[in-house]
């Protein structure tokens, strides 16, 4: 029997958020793979940054790029859980969104050069007026959640009134002013869920960020494989090279074991609070992945002398990242999950060895700190399946 053929033109209406076999639909992932695109762009501004010692502003521009980046895809992640009609509508402006985060990626290295938001801000505005289209459409078409609908579309149009002024404030009062527009955007969902919250599937929503996880991990496998063979092109294999790419590939394993370890679908529609703090969460979690790639990068920069910048601040670029989503893993699997607080526990223990092994990059060399690190990760995945093991058995 042929599939289906999705309708031209149908009627939104909620999802059930108990519907059995919720899984993440084609054009989902289509979607997700232009927003990897905007995340590579970001981690590569990041990679040049950090490797000419320009901290402070290379961090500063690349959470700002992510937070547009993983906003505006996070917003469209919940509304598709909550409503999904797949008519030619609907793709449309999904299309629309994904035009919308390509505009954003070209203005990328705009924002690092030159520090013009102009065009990223053109980008993110795009996708965020088609969110506006999605949640009034949703509005007519299905009157029960109405209010909650309404309350998105108006939040996200006055926020974004605020985004396209920003744009004439000069510095420092640009980011001055993007801090509260952060904060307006994150308080939209939380005052238009309180009283009539929409109906989004939890099962859905773990797929889909779980999904993304892969995918940015995916980016970050591309990223060091180039910069890598850039390398042996110019100066061919060497000891160092090789200790990074095990290394790399032993962090990037552990990192994906690491956050599909626990499940933490029965506890994500505990409250509002709960299904907020784990859903934002996730912006350091995607931007620490996509940062370790940048780490990694600079670290074989580093090794081939041609980072402007010493071996424990190179290494440090890898462990730090690497720290961030340790920890956050940790404690997300902590509070969400029925673990206890063994990971939370590891994650802690693990953050300092990490930290102290990219501190030894003077004495034993980056590239052998780099693969100490991988082999620190796959020891602390390894702890906490024994952990876990433990735990079932003295449950059983």
């Amino acid at each position: 029997m042929s599939k289906q053929m999705p309708p031209l033109r149908g009627r939104m209406v909620a999802r059930d958020p108990e519907e059995s076999h919720r899984a993440a639909t084609p054009l989902e992932l289509l979607f997700d793979l232009c927003f990897v695109a905007a995340v590579g762009q970001a981690a590569v501004q990041l990679h040049h940054g950090l490797a000419e010692g320009h901290f402070t502003p290379a961090v500063l521009g690349y959470m700002m790029v992510f937070f547009a980046i993983w906003w505006a895809w996070m917003n469209f992640t919940w509304f598709a859980s909550a409503y999904d009609v797949d008519d030619a509508p609907y793709r449309l402006l999904t299309l629309l969104q994904m035009g919308g985060v390509l505009v954003l990626a070209a203005g990328v290295p705009a924002t690092f050069h030159d520090y013009d938001f102009t065009v990223v801000t053109i980008g993110y505005v795009v996708m965020r007026v088609a969110m506006i289209a999605q949640w009034l459409r949703a509005a007519a078409e299905h009157p029960e959640g109405r209010a909650c609908t309404l309350r998105y579309a108006g939040g996200i149009a006055l926020v974004q009134v605020g985004w396209l002024l920003r744009l004439l404030l000069p510095h420092p009062l640009g980011e001055i002013g993007f801090l509260v527009l952060v904060v307006a955007e994150l308080a939209v969902p939380a005052i238009a869920e309180r009283h009539s919250p929409t109906t989004w599937h939890p099962h859905h929503i773990v797929e889909r960020y779980g999904l993304f996880t892969i995918i940015v991990l995916g980016e970050v496998v591309l990223a060091v494989t180039a910069a890598m063979q850039e390398d042996v092109a110019d100066g061919g294999w060497s000891a160092g090279l090789l200790e990074i790419g095990v290394g790399g590939l032993l962090m990037i394993f552990a990192m994906w074991w690491i956050y599909f370890k626990h499940s933490v679908v029965e506890h994500l529609r505990d409250s509002l609070r709960s299904a907020l703090t784990w859903g934002y969460s996730h912006l350091f979690v995607f931007a620490s992945v996509a940062a370790v790639g940048a780490g990694l990068e600079v670290a074989i920069d580093a090794d081939a002398h041609k980072a402007h910048l010493g071996e424990v601040s190179a290494a440090l670029t890898v462990a730090v990242p690497l720290v961030v989503y340790l920890l956050l893993t940790g404690l997300l699997h902590a509070g969400y999950s029925d673990a206890g607080k063994s990971p939370a526990v590891i994650s802690v223990v693990g953050s300092v060895l990490l930290l102290a092994t990219a501190l030894l990059a003077h004495t034993i060399g980056v590239s052998m700190a780099v693969l100490l690190l991988g082999v620190l990760m796959a020891l602390l995945l390894t702890i906490g399946l024994a952990s876990q093991r433990e735990q079932v058995s003295g449950a059983a």
